[in-house]
């Protein structure tokens, strides 16, 4: 979920009605107003929404919901002499890129911050933390086209955003903020993609920086675009919604041509629907008559044909609409979802409680009693945690994602003791003994089961402490026919840890951690844990 800052003047200005009716609205368009200040508010979004990432989207929406101006938002794209090529190069690094001019700017304080952080929005829903796309924009004034994208050798320097100083682009990896952020995206190329200007000056090193020339300030009036990915669709989606903004802000958009190819087309794209299945899905009885309103709302072209069917004019910007229902759930909201009538299910059931839950739930009192308090770690995590930074060999057994948002979330999580390292090291500015728990699911071969893990650290941690605690969890769990073995795990010093063993099978361990696991999470003082697989207890 992303979180929007609205800036009321501004967005009062661009929906041409005043704060308290727009907040009003809001919600009633999929919105959740997560805190009103006096000056703003801070209002959350689905990630499918990204047109609404910016004061200009939502005021855009809020516009037609409130019947200030429905109907499709036509966007003209002028001609322009501003042209790009693409370096052959690139072709196994970054080879996709997308581009516009936007002119006639008139930037101010909000301005400049709706069209940032509209930027970091698109970087993390799109973008996937910059790895499928990444944007850049730039002061037209201070470049001169045409422009190339290029494979640069590593050692090119240039002066990066928010610095006075050459660096080069290793250096930049190595130094920069933004540079050791993402620096995991393209390090491991030979060859950095690289945006310069016909006279050789550097406007960006994408994805990681802006060169400090580009700068875009309150004088600015003429941008330039580019957005660098390795998705086509991606790419221009992420150009028609920062164009489709920088339009309701007043600028002209103009073309690019890249490599003889002009770009971008904010054309709406068309779609025939069936009013029969609409009503059929949402419960409402509609016409072709009564829904081109409805769609005209939310900021839909449509027009009847015959029957129930209707053509559909999908703006450039709404990239979510990927099916007939996306369009359905629109007219929904449009027809207000405050004016569907309440009705009990036809069916009745009773309800019992999962095993699975009813276990965690006695073994998180048992905890509790030990002196353990209960956190929840995320879900996702990655590899360098799991394995690199806990000295264990990497397994083939864990779910991967396959889109991952950023290089912090590539994985399911396979077992939670990391998870609580991490957390201790997130809070190891706080007083100890720190002492924390948690019962939750792991995911194994595409197999979900549930695990109980604990770790403390203070000072005068250490094996015998650990133990006891093991030792009474098993106890008040009933748990007569288990063992303690010997264990050879290298996340734990050697002769200070044991297994927890169901017959032959390993069902967990616990013990002190080793010297380089607590300094590979970064923690000072000595860290006990224990991990166990709860699938024997149920």
């Amino acid at each position: 979920m992303a979180i929007i800052t609205l800036n009321y003047e501004y967005l009062e200005r661009l929906t041409r009605t005043d704060k308290d009716t727009i907040i009003k609205a809001l919600p009633m368009i999929g919105s959740d107003i997560e805190r009103l200040e006096e000056d703003h508010a801070d209002v959350e979004f689905f990630p499918d929404r990204t047109d609404l990432y910016s004061v200009e989207g939502v005021a855009r929406a809020m516009r037609g919901f409130l019947g200030i101006e429905t109907g499709l938002p036509e966007y003209p794209v002028h001609e322009s002499d501003v042209s790009f090529s693409v370096d052959p190069g690139l072709a196994g690094i970054r080879p996709v890129l997308g581009s516009a001019v936007i002119r006639n700017l008139r930037f101010d304080d909000a301005s400049i911050e709706s069209v940032m952080a509209l930027q970091e929005a698109l970087h993390w829903a799109i973008g996937r933390g910059r790895s499928k796309v990444a944007i850049g924009v730039h002061d037209l004034s201070t470049v001169t086209p045409p422009f190339r994208y290029i494979a640069s050798p590593r050692d090119r320097q240039f002066v990066p955003l928010d610095y006075t100083e050459s660096m080069t682009m290793d250096q930049i990896l190595a130094e920069h903020p933004k540079g050791k952020a993402y620096a995991g995206i393209v390090e491991h190329f030979d060859r950095f993609p690289l945006i310069i200007d016909a006279n050789d000056q550097v406007l960006s090193f994408p994805p990681i920086i802006n060169g400090e020339l580009t700068r875009v300030t309150s004088a600015t009036t003429d941008i330039l675009l580019d957005v660098t990915g390795t998705d086509e669709r991606a790419v221009q989606n992420t150009v028609a919604i920062i164009c489709s903004a920088f339009a309701e802000a007043g600028g002209t958009i103009e073309s690019v041509t890249i490599d003889g190819q002009k770009t971008p087309s904010l054309e709406p794209v068309e779609r025939i629907i069936d009013c029969n299945e609409c009503a059929e899905l949402i419960g409402v009885p509609v016409t072709p008559e009564s829904i081109v309103p409805l769609l005209e709302k939310m900021r839909f072209g449509a027009e009847p044909l015959e029957g129930s069917k209707v053509l559909v004019f999908v703006p450039c910007y709404r990239a979510d609409i990927m099916h007939d229902w996306d369009i359905f759930e629109d007219v929904a909201i449009a027809y207000g979802f405050d004016r569907f009538p309440a009705t009990l299910p036809p069916t009745f059931t009773i309800g019992t409680e999962d095993p699975a839950s009813r276990l965690a739930r006695v073994v998180s009192g048992i905890a509790i009693g030990l002196g353990y308090t209960e956190v929840m770690p995320f879900t996702l995590t990655n590899e360098r945690v799991s394995y690199d930074q806990m000295q264990r060999p990497g397994s083939d057994a864990a779910l991967t994602v396959l889109h991952p948002i950023s290089i912090e979330n590539t994985m399911v999580r396979t077992d939670l003791l990391p998870m609580l390292l991490e957390i201790l090291q997130l809070n190891k500015h706080r007083e100890l003994p720190q002492r924390i728990f948690t019962v939750g699911d792991v995911n194994e071969r595409a197999l979900t089961y549930q695990k109980v893990a604990g770790a403390a650290i203070h000072p005068a941690a250490d094996f015998s402490e650990i133990y006891a605690t093991v030792d009474a969890l098993l106890r008040e769990l009933g748990a007569d026919t288990l063992t303690i073995a010997a264990s050879d795990d290298p996340a734990f010093l050697a002769g200070r840890q044991g297994a927890i063993m169901n017959g032959s099978e390993k069902i967990g361990c616990f013990g002190e951690l080793h010297p380089d696991v607590i300094v590979g999470f970064d923690l000072e003082h000595p860290v006990i844990g224990f991990e166990i697989d709860l699938r024997s207890f149920l």
